[in-house]
């Protein structure tokens, strides 16, 4: 019997997870991941998290454990969180905990512990095609989580499988209540553990301090002060704290930051000063291999947007070029842009400049 070791966070994804893998004949073994230490500014749920792991283990009958990559984790993820927003830039440590964190301490525990094979209640497919590896969409298009994986390399994804491939997210809460899971109605996490349900702005000064500045117009005139740039992103409308405008005129939206001379910039009414024609990608990893110095694919710029056309023009082994075929909106640096062929996710980067 092959055993898998399971990826369990207290949720109810990776439970259902459990349950199916023990069902296709696995032997299953749950693996919960300390990822931050609590303080006392903290409302990380990792204490509760794990007691839904027990309880979940107990009623599913098979064994688990808890690790602590709590300095794994603030090397190789909080750094890297703190580093782009010093850049004033929006990053997704979500991506890199996937790369850094689950399919790398993670997988290396796992496999001393005796693992065929590693699994996670992430929602994607997985193809291994002798010795090459895809990452493949979800069937559930609204819970799809590739864009997460988009860094994932072929030795990472060798020994994984995805139980919810082909699972919907309402039929893993269906199997959940019935099988009596205590976590079957327990709502998703949302965002990362280390900052939670606590204030945003709060939490980043404990590391960041903030520098007040100017905030102005596109014509360089001042209309405000903020409060830090890093707490602001491209398109934002919430939080301006700026008033003097009129219903026909619409509501102010960041529309960049100059950080030279640490002013906000921002706009109302007319969003095209937000369109942007292409980008500048870093840090470019292909699953499995680049398709060609030159191509045509789906991309999407953050996590919660429909695929676009775009041409991809690679420009190096770690950067590309990518055009799109219509003007897009709020395209962020620091977040990731992640290609697709049909139900195949091609790889993705780190969205360093955009050119309107």
């Amino acid at each position: 019997m092959k055993t898998v070791v399971l990826g369990m966070s207290g949720g109810v994804d990776s439970a259902v997870s459990a349950w199916l893998l023990k069902k296709q004949g696995y032997n299953v073994v749950a693996l919960f991941m300390h990822n931050w230490e609590e303080t006392d500014d903290g409302c990380c749920t990792a204490a509760q998290d794990y007691e839904d792991v027990k309880r979940v283990s107990d009623k599913l009958s098979i064994p688990y454990y808890s690790v602590n990559f709590a300095k794994e984790y603030r090397e190789r993820v909080f750094s890297y969180f703190l580093d782009e927003y010093k850049r004033g830039r929006t990053p997704n440590p979500d991506v890199l905990c996937n790369r850094e964190i689950k399919f790398g301490p993670f997988l290396q525990y796992a496999k001393a512990l005796g693992a065929d094979y590693i699994a996670t209640g992430h929602y994607c497919g997985i193809l291994h095609d002798n010795e090459t590896h895809y990452l493949l969409k979800a069937k559930d298009s609204d819970k799809d989580q590739t864009y997460f994986l988009n860094q994932l390399s072929q030795a990472q994804l060798s020994d994984v499988l995805f139980p919810l491939a082909d699972v919907e997210k309402s039929e893993v809460r269906r199997i959940a209540d019935e099988l009596g899971l205590v976590n079957a109605k327990k709502k998703d996490s949302t965002g990362i553990c280390f900052i939670g349900e606590r204030n945003f702005r709060k939490f980043l000064q404990n590391y960041l301090p903030n520098q007040c500045g100017q905030i102005v117009d596109v014509h360089g005139n001042e209309v405000g002060e903020h409060i830090g740039l890093m707490y602001y992103t491209l398109g934002q409308r919430r939080g301006l704290g700026l008033g003097g405008t009129t219903e026909s005129q619409g509501r102010w939206f960041v529309v960049d930051k100059d950080l030279a001379n640490n002013r906000l910039i921002v706009s109302h009414g007319d969003e095209s000063v937000l369109l942007s024609r292409s980008l500048v990608a870093s840090g470019i990893n292909w699953i499995p291999s680049c398709p060609a110095r030159r191509f045509d694919c789906k991309a999407k710029f953050r996590y919660r947007q429909n695929e676009q056309d775009v041409s991809v023009n690679v420009l190096s082994d770690a950067r590309v070029e990518v055009t799109f075929r219509e003007k897009q909106r709020a395209v962020t640096p620091g977040q990731f842009v992640v290609f697709y062929d049909g139900d195949r996710c091609l790889g993705g980067g780190v969205i360093d400049e955009v050119y309107k």
